[in-house]
């Protein structure tokens, strides 16, 4: 990995303006902020050829905090408005910034279908496995029987397997990983923002202050370590004991395939209709 001075961060970012943040101390959203940040440093684009949307929740603050074109939405609308963006000026990299409650629960629908379409915007979903802006509420990716402020008793759901619901749905190009490992998320937006179709990487993280303290799960830098100790490389899934992979969190780039994006498909639509004289 080649490095990026820590002062890039602070020249993407709008200091002067929205400063202090409104992050939990120990909150993993900076730690992928800053990888995003270094992501697209090192990829040298122009930052008003960047829009970053998002809707609300913690993660979804990030764009406020960021020097780029930016747009803070509606609650699971923001795969929805980056459509829009991306159809009206499909040259422009498109990234949303979600949590886990914005995208898969009241934005399920968008989710999935903009994975169908195979739109080319790239989905950087924040899993810390609860609504933690809000009061500690389970979101649909609460493990089972993990406390949260509406299940005190634990939380007899089965949680969505985030990737398994977007390669589902037909997205192009899936990758997971966790807050620890950093530069695996900087490589992985790399990768999302090159690749031609709809993108999602999701990143495990951690809310110390609310679902950390709810299980009993340790301070922040304990829930890196679990991060850390309880994950493994998809490369290494095969090599290991079913018994040894049962329970871990499984990184890496679980599919990346070239298949018609629908904004140059609409493209060749309307050049065939315009063809016609529009009849």
């Amino acid at each position: 990995m080649e490095n990026i001075p820590q002062k890039i961060i602070h020249e993407y970012l709008r200091h002067d303006k929205k400063f202090p943040h409104v992050w939990c101390a120990g909150c993993s959203n900076g730690i992928v902020l800053g990888a995003i940040i270094r992501a697209i440093a090192k990829m040298n684009i122009d930052r008003n050829d960047i829009v970053m949307v998002s809707g609300i929740g913690c993660s979804s603050r990030m764009p406020v905090y960021v020097d780029f074109n930016t747009l803070h939405t509606l609650h699971g609308r923001p795969i929805a408005y980056a459509t829009g963006v991306k159809l009206f000026k499909p040259h422009l990299k498109v990234i949303v910034v979600t949590g886990d409650g914005d995208c898969t629960a009241i934005g399920g629908n968008h989710f999935i279908h903009a994975a169908r379409r195979n739109i080319d915007l790239t989905v950087i979903l924040i899993n810390n496995n609860i609504y933690g802006m809000t009061g500690g509420q389970a979101s649909p990716t609460t493990p089972h029987m993990a406390i949260a402020t509406t299940t005190p008793y634990g939380n007899i759901e089965p949680d969505f397997n985030i990737c398994n619901l977007a390669i589902g749905a037909g997205a192009s190009f899936v990758a997971r990983t966790t807050a620890f490992h950093t530069n695996e998320v900087q490589n992985y937006v790399r990768d999302a923002i090159e690749h031609p179709g709809f993108s999602l990487i999701e990143v495990v993280s951690s809310c110390p202050v609310i679902y950390g303290r709810l299980n009993k799960k340790g301070g922040p830098a304990e829930m890196l370590k679990h991060m850390r100790d309880e994950s493994i490389p998809l490369t290494a899934v095969d090599k290991l004991p079913k018994e040894k992979v049962e329970g871990k969190i499984v990184r890496g780039i679980i599919k990346r395939v070239i298949e018609p994006e629908f904004c140059a498909e609409y493209a060749k639509l309307c050049e065939r209709v315009q063809a016609m004289g529009g009849e």
